[in-house]
């Protein structure tokens, strides 16, 4: 980076996003400290669908050799209907889709594609990992940006990256407090061995039923290892909560209406954990002096289009190759990588927000959905998500 060589960045979180924006800006010369609250760097979770716009993400950021060799590599997207048990329609993700988006569609356990970007950043010799330090404050200064952190530690730098997730500190003083916006679901998630998992349901592929006001997810992990499993429904929950223990009971409960083929999948699980599901309404402008926000902290969404991780890694993308078109310039690299990120990543929201109607369709509109989705030939789906899985994160 040229004029900029040895600038300094702190990066408050150290999830999927922390370590990508550390890792890409990194690699253009900069010296980034992350912060992460946690006592030791990790991820919570199962496991995470990876589209072929974050595999360009993970080349950019030179990664993606390793984060291929993790991922388990599907056939096919499908989506049955929970209620008659029959396949509403499916999406070849085999060779004529790798040609067409220039990459694979795969799924991954969260924590093997963290634990990529860790063992990166742990070889960089640029990037410094600080645990126990949860960032509660920023302040921009003359010559940069500085935080605070919970245990009253300052750290300061040329600037400040805020990745510090859905609840995020830094976004909430940048915004004067935006509230988080339920969504009204809740989604269970766990983890069985294969030999738990219904011979009749181990398909090379990632299925979603669609149910009313419910609709429940699985596909391989780990070398085929274990399957993922996410049961997500509607409910009247008030409250924000994340990674709490769940119960059997309450995922029988709201699945009553789901063919027995699938239901008696959610009776395998000894142990749930459980999300409850919220995002954040779009906002003009991430970013203040030498702060700016990344991933979750700039633009929470639900999981229904499964690109969370992979926006943070676009994000990432971005960020860096902004940083290094103005070096020494950070007020305007910040301001570009935002402009060039926001729609995109907010067309993702409020895409996440439309298919999570879609999936819990009942009555009418359920007949609708199965018959405009049955209708379409592989084809129509390739041209629908085209804008999605073409893009790098540097065009947007």
């Amino acid at each position: 980076m040229v004029g900029q060589a040895r600038a300094s960045v702190i990066v408050a979180g150290g999830g999927i996003g922390g370590l990508s924006a550390a890792l890409g800006l990194a690699r253009k010369g900069c010296k980034v400290t992350v912060l992460e609250q946690a006592e030791v760097f990790g991820e919570i979770g199962a496991g995470i669908q990876i589209g072929p716009n974050a595999f360009h993400a993970m080349d950019y950021l030179g990664v993606g050799e390793q984060g291929r060799k993790v991922a388990v590599y599907i056939d096919r997207l499908v989506m049955m209907d929970g209620k008659s048990g029959e396949e509403i329609a499916h999406i070849p993700i085999d060779e004529p889709f790798r040609k067409r988006f220039r990459n694979p569609y795969a799924v991954v356990h969260r924590a093997d594609l963290h634990g990529v970007l860790l063992d990166a950043c742990r070889a960089h010799a640029d990037v410094t990992l600080v645990n126990r330090q949860r960032v509660v404050s920023y302040e921009n200064t003359a010559s940069g940006a500085k935080v605070r952190t919970e245990s009253g530690d300052v750290f300061e730098a040329d600037a400040v990256i805020g990745c510090d997730g859905v609840r995020s500190k830094i976004r909430e003083q940048l915004t004067g407090g935006d509230a988080l916006r339920l969504s009204g679901h809740v989604a269970y998630r766990a983890v069985l061995p294969i030999d738990k998992m219904p011979e009749d349901l181990r398909w090379n592929a990632a299925t979603l039923w669609a149910g009313p006001k419910c609709h429940m997810v699985h596909y391989p992990l780990q070398g085929w290892k274990t399957f993922n499993l996410v049961a997500t429904f509607v409910t009247d929950v008030n409250h924000v909560g994340s990674n709490e223990p769940g119960t059997r009971e309450e995922v029988l409960s709201r699945f009553g209406d789901i063919v027995p083929r699938a239901r008696k999948l959610l009776e395998v699980p000894t142990e749930w954990r459980r999300w409850v599901l919220g995002d954040r309404d779009p906002i003009e402008n991430w970013t203040d002096g030498r702060v700016t926000l990344l991933g979750d902290a700039a633009h929470p969404t639900h999981q229904y289009f499964a690109q969370g991780a992979c926006m943070a890694m676009e994000d990432a993308v971005c960020l860096a190759d902004r940083v290094e078109k103005h070096p020494g310039d950070f007020n305007a690299a910040f301001v570009s990588y935002q402009e060039n990120r926001i729609v995109r990543a907010y067309r993702v929201v409020l895409s996440s927000r439309m298919l999570g109607k879609m999936y819990h369709a009942e009555g009418v509109e359920r007949k609708i959905r199965n018959s405009v989705l049955g209708a379409k030939s592989p084809d129509d789906f390739y041209n629908s998500l085209e804008w999605l899985y073409g893009g790098t994160g540097l065009a947007g």
